[in-house]
C-alpha cells in the first residue's frame, strides 16, 4: 500500500466568499466554503477511465470537489476548497505537466495554501497531493498505484487505509473504475470516516471514459451519481450504480406463485384472454404466473392502447380495468362469486 502523509494540526479558517450565494447552492454552505471529507482520485490504465468519489457531512459535495477530465485526469479540491484548482490542474496537465509541478506551481500563488486539501492524478498515473498544515482534526493522504485518496476531520488514519487497501485489491478485476471507487470510498465509510455525527451527509462518484462509444457526452462522461443528500449516501450510491447499470442483486427475481394468480387468470379467461372454455381445475400451474398468463395481461394492455417496456405488468389501474371489463359484459358477479370459494382466509 502507498505511503501516509498525516497532518494533525488543528485550526480554524474562514474566509468569506467575494461573489454573492447562488441560487441553488445549499443553504448549509453558508459563507465558509469548507469541506471536510475523504475522497480518491484515480484511473484505470487499461480502459483510460478517470474519475473521483468522495463523499462529506455536507450537502452537494459532488457540486465542488470533484473535477474529472477525459485523457487528462482527475482532482479533489477539499478543505478549504477553491474549486478553481479543478480547471486549472487539468489545464496544466493537459498543457503537459506532471501533476507534482503542476499543484506546486498553484500552491506557491496561494496565500491559504496551508488551509487547502488536494489530490491529483494523471491518467498515466502519476499524482500528487496536498494537505495544508492547517486543516483539522484528523487529516492526511495516502497514494498508491493509480489512485491518490485524501481526507480531513476523520476519525483516523485506518480510514484512507481502508480505502487504499480496498481499491489495490480490486486492480485487475475487470470491473468498471466507477465501481472500484464506491467499494473503496464504503471501505473508508466503514472503517469510520468522517468523524462528526448528526450532519447532512452527500457522496458522488464521477468517471471519464475516453474510449469510442463508452458515452454519449462528447467530454466522455459515463458516470456522474450525485447523491446530493441522504442519511447513507455512500450506500445510496452503490444502490443506484447497481440499479442503472442493471447487475444482478439490485431487485429481487423471483417467478410469482399465488392465488393472486388464480384470480388474475380467472378474469382474464371470463374476457376470453385466456384459455377460454377451459375449467380452471384442469390448469397445470394453476397458480403460477406462466408465460402464458404473461402473454394474455400483455393482449389485454394492448387493446386499452397502453404501452409497457415490462411483459406482463399488473398495476392497480390493470386490475381496475380488468374489473371494469367483467362489469361491462356482465360476469363481475360470477368472477366474485368464484373467487370466494378460492380467496379464503383460515386459522
Amino acid at each position: 500500500m502507498g505511503r501516509l502523509s498525516v497532518c494533525r494540526t488543528v485550526a480554524v479558517v474562514t474566509f468569506l466568499s467575494a461573489s454573492p450565494v447562488l441560487a441553488q447552492e445549499p443553504v448549509a454552505w453558508g459563507a465558509d466554503f469548507v469541506f471536510h471529507t475523504f475522497s480518491i482520485a484515480a484511473v484505470d490504465p487499461q480502459t483510460g477511465e478517470a474519475g473521483v468519489a468522495v463523499t462529506t457531512r455536507n450537502p452537494c459535495v459532488g457540486a465542488a470537489v470533484p473535477w474529472v477530465r477525459k485523457g487528462v485526469g482527475a482532482v479533489a479540491t477539499q478543505a478549504s476548497a477553491r474549486t478553481e484548482y479543478g480547471y486549472e490542474l487539468l489545464d496544466l496537465m493537459e498543457a503537459g505537466s506532471s501533476p507534482q509541478s503542476a499543484l506546486d506551481r498553484l500552491l506557491a500563488e496561494d496565500p491559504q495554501r496551508e488551509s487547502r486539501q488536494l489530490g491529483v492524478i494523471g491518467v498515466d498515473g502519476q499524482s500528487a497531493q496536498h494537505t495544508g498544515a492547517n486543516n483539522s482534526a484528523w487529516a492526511g493522504n495516502l497514494a498508491g498505484p493509480n489512485y491518490a485518496t485524501q481526507g480531513n476531520i476523520l476519525v483516523g488514519p485506518q480510514v484512507l487505509e481502508a480505502v487504499a487497501r480496498t481499491f489495490e485489491a480490486s486492480e485487475g478485476s475487470h470491473r468498471h473504475l466507477a465501481d472500484r471507487l464506491i467499494d473503496a470510498l464504503a471501505a473508508g465509510h466503514r472503517a469510520g470516516g468522517d468523524s462528526r455525527h448528526g450532519e447532512t451527509q452527500s457522496a458522488n462518484v464521477v468517471v471519464m471514459d475516453p474510449r469510442p462509444g463508452m458515452s454519449r457526452r462528447q467530454d466522455g462522461q459515463s458516470v456522474n451519481i450525485n447523491v446530493c443528500e441522504h442519511p447513507e449516501p455512500v450506500q445510496e450510491m452503490r444502490r443506484i450504480y447497481d440499479t442503472i447499470s442493471e447487475t444482478l442483486g439490485f431487485r429481487a427475481l423471483s417467478q410469482e406463485v399465488g392465488n393472486d394468480v388464480l384470480q388474475l387468470k380467472l378474469m382474464l379467461q371470463a374476457l376470453g384472454y385466456f384459455r377460454p372454455g377451459e375449467a380452471d381445475a384442469e390448469w397445470p400451474d394453476a397458480n403460477r404466473y406462466t408465460q402464458e398468463a404473461v402473454d394474455a395481461v400483455d393482449r389485454f394492455r394492448g387493446e386499452q392502447g397502453w404501452q409497457t417496456t415490462v411483459p406482463g405488468n399488473v398495476d392497480s389501474e390493470t386490475i381496475e380495468r380488468l374489473w371494469d371489463k367483467l362489469e361491462e359484459v356482465g360476469k363481475a358477479d360470477a368472477i366474485r362469486v368464484r373467487l370466494r370459494e378460492v380467496l379464503r382466509v383460515r386459522r
